[in-house]
């Protein structure tokens, strides 16, 4: 089975085009104001155009209200959507039935203990995804770059489909993949130059190494 592959945090022509041509399953366009990531409806709207038919776009909200997240999905029509806040199952499932869009619900993991409710987002989600729980004192939910124990995940058995983040880049990913035994993996700082400042070299060879591994399989 292919390693799925998302780059999430897309904001210029320049990252979009290089995820596309690297071939990524996933382009992650992010709606959080204090990310440094953040993009307005407009430029997103632009982005997604660019991107629309050659990847699956996904948008990011973190604990957005009911209208923000329908002006993001008018803005950008993605094909997915992805919570990456302290959304509960039950308010995961309710915007999944509202929006009628495919979820993406990240959970925070630092102990064996964060996988408590994973069996009910399962069910109220469609993608699972794995991130390092934020620094203490952190506002953003994720884009931190921060690892956690990727064995957390090795022998755990899931009905959804799931991604690996955190701290991930072209120089770890292939061991994180073979840790975890993780079938999709998801980068944002760890294929940028400065926060927020996407590099097409590294988003390039963050795909080829997660590929490269697939292939040695």
């Amino acid at each position: 089975m292919t390693v799925l592959v998302k780059i999430c945090g897309i904001n210029s022509v320049e990252a979009a085009d290089a995820a596309v041509r690297a071939g990524a399953d996933f382009g992650g366009l992010v709606f959080h104001p204090k990310s440094p990531r953040h993009l307005a409806l407009d430029a997103a709207r632009a982005l997604a155009g660019r991107m629309r038919g050659r990847i699956h776009l996904v948008a990011l909200v973190a604990d957005a209200d009911d209208a923000t997240i329908a002006a993001v999905l008018h803005a950008i029509q993605p094909t997915y959507l992805q919570l990456h806040g302290s959304e509960t199952p039950r308010r995961t499932g309710e915007i999944r039935a509202r929006f009628g869009l495919p979820v993406i619900k990240a959970v925070a993991v630092a102990e064996p203990a964060d996988f408590a409710q994973v069996a009910e987002y399962e069910i109220a989600a469609d993608i699972l995804l794995f991130d390092a729980k934020a620094p203490d004192g952190e506002a953003r939910p994720g884009g931190h770059g921060a690892p956690f124990d990727w064995q957390l995940l090795r022998g755990r058995s899931f009905f959804r489909p799931w991604l690996l983040a955190g701290g991930l880049s072209p120089s770890n990913v292939a061991r994180a993949i073979a840790s975890a035994d993780a079938p999709g993996v998801d980068v944002s700082s760890g294929v940028e130059t400065a926060p927020g400042v996407k590099s097409a070299a590294l988003i390039a060879e963050f795909v080829s190494a997660a590929r490269n591994l697939q292939e040695a399989r």
